[in-house]
């Protein structure tokens, strides 16, 4: 099915037009229009149907010589079928592959010249009982082959721009899914760090004088935490940067990277008890470290000191990610109704067809809950 649905190759429909050529140029000339054929008029039919063969190189040259050819045919002889089948062939890849308006204009013109010299070249009186003029009969059979095939061109044409216009809408809807997707994983990894910097800051500034050990080594932390976020950072800004650049240009966040978190948060005054049970599959890596790496970044933000818990565990089927801590309840900045934090949490949760709850745990402390199945 997939390939009678391709469409086959530029040389092996030039073939098939060859081959209808020949066909149409040896029927011309075993059953010739009249007994008194002779060989010019043998030869001008020969010499109709070479637009046949060259009408996908050269589409308009060769519906105006079909055109001019089927002129000379019909002066010289009473043929009239040859010059109409080849207009109606010639005339496909003219409205395939031109505007409408100048495939329109190629329509009229080869109606009008076929008509006309259809018209001139049967007088007589009509021939058929019922009253009905051979020409308006003839003409009219002529001028319908050639504008079903020039419709049928039209709307082949249609349906592949159309297919066109689809292919790059989704071409950029998936540049701008992957564009979000990084603008997500920058403000996580910008978020976490600097709220990793701005405690460490604090600390240092308040023991330097009396502790200069215990300050330098939170400078020193502050120096590992932003040479990590800026390299991070210009992963995901040169992909912003390159249209079109690879899902996998840039870096993905694996479990084995929590207990690095963990101890990063440690130093900032929120000890984690981090737990890690079953097998998360890789595809899912991503988001379940961005979800604990975001509810973390909110206890250090806005709780330490305090003491967290965070577990990831795989289960029947079902994988579940729980960060509870014991500090204050609060989790958005004062005045804001909500922080982007628990949204792109939530985000990436509903992304994997799950569930997402976070809230303020009876008595103190708060906690962050998600889920989902894994097919």
């Amino acid at each position: 099915m997939n390939l009678l649905a391709r469409r086959p190759p530029p040389w092996l429909l030039i073939l098939a037009d060859t081959v209808v050529a020949v066909l149409l140029a040896l029927a011309s000339t075993v059953s010739p229009p009249e007994p008194a054929a002779n060989a010019a008029t043998t030869a001008l039919c020969w010499l109709l149907v070479l637009p046949v063969a060259v009408r996908r190189l050269w589409p308009e040259p060769a519906y105006y010589g079909a055109l001019l050819i089927g002129l000379a045919v019909l002066a010289l002889q009473t043929n009239r079928l040859m010059p109409t089948v080849v207009t109606a062939l010639a005339i496909y890849p003219v409205a395939t592959g031109l505007p409408v308006r100048r495939s329109a204009i190629a329509l009229v013109s080869g109606l009008l010249v076929s008509g006309g010299s259809l018209l001139v070249s049967m007088p007589g009186p009509p021939q058929y009982p019922n009253g009905w003029p051979d020409p308006v009969f003839v003409i009219g059979t002529a001028w319908l082959a050639v504008g079903a095939s020039w419709s049928l061109g039209t709307a082949a044409r249609t349906r592949r721009e159309f297919a066109a216009r689809e292919a790059r809408r989704q071409a950029e809807q998936a540049a701008a899914h992957e564009r979000l997707r990084i603008a997500r994983e920058l403000h996580d990894v910008v978020a976490h760090s600097m709220s990793m910097i701005t405690v460490k800051a604090g600390v240092a500034a308040k023991v330097l004088d009396k502790h200069p050990e215990e300050g330098r080594k939170a400078l020193r932390a502050i120096e590992e935490i932003g040479r990590g976020s800026l390299a991070e950072m210009r992963h995901f800004l040169g992909a912003l940067r390159a249209p079109g650049s690879a899902p996998d240009s840039t870096p993905l966040p694996r479990l084995a990277d929590l207990p690095s978190l963990a101890h990063r948060a440690a130093e900032a005054g929120v000890q984690v008890d981090l737990s890690v049970d079953g097998t998360v599959p890789d595809s899912m890596a991503p988001a379940v470290y961005r979800i604990v790496q975001e509810a973390i970044t909110n206890v250090v933000k806005h709780a330490a000191p305090a003491r967290c818990q965070a577990s990831v565990s795989v289960a029947e089927g079902r994988l579940r990610i729980s960060v509870v801590d014991d500090g204050p309840g609060q989790r958005v900045l004062p005045g804001r109704p909500d922080g982007h934090g628990l949204a792109g949490m939530r985000e990436r949760a509903l992304l994997h067809g799950g569930t997402f709850e976070a809230g303020p745990r009876p008595g103190r402390g708060f906690g962050v809950h998600a889920s989902w199945e894994i097919p």
